[in-house]
């Protein structure tokens, strides 16, 4: 997944729209005001940081070197993805929907 795909993905949630408080590089959508994904754009390799549930997160977190506890963020509640890594798009993809429907 790249980072055009990962941004269309991300805006086609029900209610998400994309800011930049953080700078012009750091994406970050939300659903009503809040935070359901951030991603460098400018980083490679590109990541995007999630939130989900503690105990599926920890044992993705166990499966996949890819994900990993979320930089910056609350470690139990956030894991930040390396894409193109281990972790399948498909997977990413389920996660950012969970990230969307818990933050909602």
């Amino acid at each position: 997944m790249d980072a055009a795909a990962l941004r269309s993905f991300c805006l086609e949630q029900a209610g998400s729209d994309e800011s930049f408080p953080f700078g012009p590089h750091t994406a970050v959508f939300k659903v009503g005001g809040k935070i359901f994904a951030l991603t460098r754009r400018d980083t490679e390799p590109l990541t995007v940081s999630l939130k989900g549930n503690p105990e599926l997160l920890e044992s993705l977190r166990a499966d996949y070197e890819s994900i990993v506890p979320g930089y910056h963020l609350n470690k139990r509640h956030w894991v930040t993805i390396t894409l193109n890594g281990d972790a399948p798009d498909q997977l990413v993809r389920d996660l950012i929907e969970d990230s969307h429907d818990l933050v909602r």
